[in-house]
């Protein structure tokens, strides 16, 4: 094999996924800083890796120019332009998988991350099932790497820094003594999303404290409206939802002292950055390899599985069994706000 001084690193959506690669290039950064990464991803993700000085991202148009066979021809074309001597394909998808037939008269070794899917098949069984710690996420998209030759230790790699809030946005979110505590309630499935009623009473009890600032995180039409709605019935909460940047957005979550979410994007958001970070979760488990990276064990609160014995019955939440529709609710609003007092203090 050629000297690999310059690797493609693939990783399209979603994104907390996407959030996932961070502690891995900041790992592969620091251990190998002679070697240039170029990241194929969305140009909405850029703002992620604003702190990785090695890593360049390329933007993948995959609704435009790359869209279909022929737009994925003429992104590899565009990517061979960039004399790279090596692929990492940490999304192993569709589109990556035709990219690959395209690098094949190139002779660039060009490497797929084995996500297991045996394992996790056999993780959310309903008859048989291996309820087992599988490999975290992050680490299989190490051992990408490993296989090009850089083996990795994300052990004791650095996270994130804090990031400079602007003046417009510290304006927004107003600056003081209270504890800023982060909660994004919603998910992309409804098998892995806190029921909305326990969320709110949640934030409630929290406002009603007088010790905190809620800043309350979401995307969607649907959400924001919700959010807006808390944020009018409780003085001590801000909706951040379509108010911001994605990179200011970015600096606010790496000033939180807490964020509160489910098995989703906010959580692996604020985990790039050491925030503390409870994770509730529903009908997935911390075992299928999504946990947070580097977030202690306790900060997860999970649902009865005594009550709920098939629990995992789903690797992204979107397979839910009759009878277990609501098994969150087995995760009660005083244990959420027990637990986030126990993880602040």
């Amino acid at each position: 094999m050629n000297p690999i001084n310059h690797i493609l690193v693939i990783r399209l959506s979603a994104m907390g996924d996407v959030a996932m690669t961070v502690p891995v290039l900041l790992a592969f950064q620091e251990q190998y800083p002679e070697v240039k990464i170029s990241l194929l991803t969305k140009a909405f993700f850029k703002p992620m890796f604003s702190q990785l000085q090695n890593v360049s991202i390329i933007e993948a148009d995959i609704k435009g120019r790359h869209k279909g066979m022929i737009g994925l021809y003429r992104l590899s074309k565009e990517l061979k332009a960039l004399q790279i001597d090596a692929v990492a394909d940490l999304h192993n998808v569709l589109r990556s998988n035709i990219l690959k037939q395209y690098f094949k008269t190139s002779k660039i070794p060009f490497i797929q991350i084995d996500k297991g899917r045996a394992e996790k098949k056999a993780l959310i069984a309903k008859k048989n099932k291996k309820f087992i710690a599988l490999k975290t996420t992050q680490q299989r998209y190490a051992d990408v790497f490993d296989k090009l030759g850089f083996p990795l230790d994300l052990k004791e790699s650095k996270l994130l820094k804090k990031e400079a809030i602007n003046e417009k946005t510290q304006k927004l979110v107003s600056a003081g003594t209270k504890t800023w505590i982060g909660i994004a309630p919603f998910a992309a499935f409804s098998g892995k999303m806190y029921p909305l009623a326990y969320m709110e009473k949640v934030v409630s009890e929290l406002n009603n404290a007088n010790r905190y600032k809620i800043l309350l995180f979401g995307g969607g039409v649907k959400e924001k409206e919700i959010l807006s709605k808390w944020e009018n019935n409780y003085s001590n909460t801000l909706n951040m939802a379509g108010l911001i940047t994605l990179d200011e957005e970015l600096a606010v979550i790496s000033q939180l002292d807490i964020m509160v979410a489910m098995d989703s994007g906010n959580a692996h958001l604020a985990a790039m950055y050491a925030i503390p970070t409870l994770t509730l979760w529903g009908v997935t488990h911390p075992y299928a390899g999504f946990y947070p990276f580097r977030q202690k064990e306790h900060n997860a609160l999970l649902p009865d599985r005594e009550k709920y014995p098939l629990i995992p019955t789903s690797i992204y939440g979107n397979k839910v069994p009759i009878g277990y529709g609501k098994v969150m609710e087995t995760i009660k609003p005083e244990m959420v706000l027990k637990k986030i007092e126990e993880i602040l203090h």
